[in-house]
C-alpha cells in the first residue's frame, strides 16, 4: 500500500481503464514489435497509402477472419482503430431521422457517434440475470420503419458476456424479419474464458447483411497503433451502395497508419497461438480472483464474464443510504479507498460498476480488498437481515444446548 507522507492519499488500484498497456504487465509478442520494426527500418511505408488499405494488408485481415465467413481483401476497409470502423459503419448506414439499436449497458461511443450524425439511439436491454443475454421481445419491440442497424457486441464490453450460438440466431432471426443489417463490434473475438465459445454474427448470418469491426487493439496489446478494420459480409448483394459509401468515408481519415499496415500480414500470420492462450488465461485467472473476493461482499452483486476484460457488479444502493447514485458510490470509493472504477452510468445501467481485468494480480487482490473496507465501513443492515441474524444466533445457541 503506498501512502503520501505530506497529503495522506493512498495511491490505488485504477480499475475503470480500458488500455490493457496501462500497467505494463500485457505485452505484446516479439513477433509484433519485430514486424513492425522490420517496416521502419524498410523505410517503404512512409507514404500515403489508398485509403481503403493496402491490398496485401487487406488481403492479410481476409485470411484472419476466415472463422467469420467467406471475405477477400475487397470485402475488407482498414480503419483507424475499431472506433474508426464504428463511426463509419453508423454513418453509412443511419442518417437524420433514422434510429439504430444499442445495447445496454453498452459501450458509449455508440451513442457519441450516432447522436453526431442526428440519429436517435433506441437501448435493447441485456439481462444480468442471464448472463447479460439480449432482452429478445424488447428488442423486437423497438425496431420501426426508420431503425436503421442494429449494433451486436459479442463480446461484450462492459458486461464481458459471449452470446451462445443459440443466442446469436435468435437475434439474427430478428433482424431478418424486419430487414435490418446488423453491426457487429467484435474487437474483442476469441477473449473467451474456458467453457465459452465464440461464434461470429456473419458466420451464421443466412440472409441479414452484416459489418464486422475488428482491429489490433485488444488482442495483440497496441491500441496505440490504431488499427482496425471493416469487414463487409454481405447477403444477397444488397449492400453495393454501402460498400461505395464505405470507400468514400474511408478518405475522410486519408487512409490508417501505413507503418501498421506494412507490418499487418506479419502480425497477423506470425503471432503465435501461445501468446493469445497465454493472455486469455490471465484474464481469466484475474476475473476468477475478482469474482471470488467480490462476491462475498456485503452489497455487491458481481457477474462472472466468459471473456473480454471487464467485469459488471451490481451494487445494492438502498444498503448504502449515503450514495443515491452509482456515481456518488464510486466517487464515495475513490474518495477514500483510491480505488477507480466506472459507474454504470457511464453504460446507461445505474446502481453497477465496471471493473477492468487487465491490471497486475496483486493489484486486483489489493482493489478487492480495498472495496471490502468500504463496503463494510458503509453498509447498513435492515430490519428484516437483522432479525434474521439474530434467528440464526439463537438457532445456533440452541444447538449447543
Amino acid at each position: 500500500m503506498t501512502e503520501s507522507i505530506e497529503t495522506g492519499f493512498r495511491a490505488g488500484p485504477q480499475l475503470s481503464n480500458g488500455d490493457p498497456t496501462t500497467f505494463g504487465n500485457l505485452k505484446p509478442a516479439p513477433q509484433v514489435i519485430d514486424a513492425i520494426r522490420k517496416v521502419v527500418k524498410e523505410g517503404s511505408k512512409n507514404g500515403y497509402g489508398p485509403s481503403n488499405g493496402f491490398p496485401e494488408a487487406r488481403q492479410a485481415v481476409a485470411e484472419y477472419v476466415a472463422h467469420q465467413g467467406p471475405v477477400s481483401a475487397n470485402d475488407v476497409i482498414l480503419c483507424s482503430g475499431c472506433s474508426c470502423a464504428l463511426d463509419l459503419c453508423i454513418s453509412v448506414l443511419a442518417g437524420p431521422g433514422q434510429n439504430i439499436l444499442i445495447p445496454k449497458p453498452g459501450f458509449s461511443i455508440y451513442k457519441t457517434l450516432a447522436e453526431g450524425f442526428g440519429v436517435e439511439c433506441r437501448y435493447y436491454d441485456l439481462i444480468p440475470e442471464r448472463n447479460w443475454e439480449v432482452d429478445l421481445d424488447q428488442l423486437e419491440s423497438l425496431i420501426d420503419a426508420n431503425t436503421a442497424t442494429i449494433v451486436v457486441t459479442n463480446p461484450s464490453n462492459p458486461c464481458g458476456s459471449v452470446f451462445s450460438r443459440e443466442h446469436l440466431e435468435a437475434i439474427l432471426d430478428i433482424a431478418e424479419r424486419h430487414f435490418v443489417p446488423i453491426i457487429a463490434d467484435e474487437i474483442y473475438e476469441h477473449f473467451v474464458f474456458p467453457g465459452q465459445e465464440f461464434h461470429s454474427v456473419s458466420s451464421l448470418s443466412r440472409k441479414v447483411p452484416v459489418l464486422s469491426c475488428g482491429g489490433l487493439t485488444k488482442r495483440f496489446l497496441v491500441p496505440g497503433w490504431r488499427m482496425g478494420w471493416i469487414v463487409i459480409h454481405d447477403r444477397d448483394n444488397v449492400l453495393q451502395g454501402v460498400r461505395k459509401g464505405l470507400a468514400n468515408l474511408s478518405s475522410r481519415i486519408l487512409g490508417a497508419n501505413t507503418l501498421v499496415q506494412g507490418a499487418l500480414p506479419e502480425i497477423l500470420r506470425n503471432t503465435p497461438q501461445s501468446f493469445y492462450d497465454e493472455l486469455v488465461a490471465t484474464l481469466h485467472r484475474h476475473a476468477e480472483l475478482a469474482f471470488k473476493s467480490v462476491k462475498h461482499i456485503r452489497g455487491l452483486r458481481p457477474v462472472m464474464p466468459g471473456g473480454a476484460m471487464y467485469m459488471m457488479i451490481g451494487i445494492d444502493i438502498g444498503r448504502f443510504p449515503e450514495y443515491e447514485t452509482d456515481l456518488e458510490f464510486v466517487q464515495a470509493l475513490v474518495a477514500e479507498q483510491s480505488v477507480f472504477c466506472l459507474p454504470g452510468a457511464c453504460f446507461e445501467y445505474p446502481n453497477y460498476m465496471r471493473i477492468v481485468l487487465t491490471v497486475p494480480e496483486d493489484m486486483m487482490a489489493e482493489a478487492c480488498r480495498r472495496l471490502a473496507e468500504f463496503c463494510d465501513k458503509h453498509y447498513k443492515v435492515d430490519q428484516g437481515e437483522l432479525e434474521e441474524r439474530q434467528n440464526g444466533l439463537l438457532a445456533e445457541m440452541d444447538q449447543m444446548d
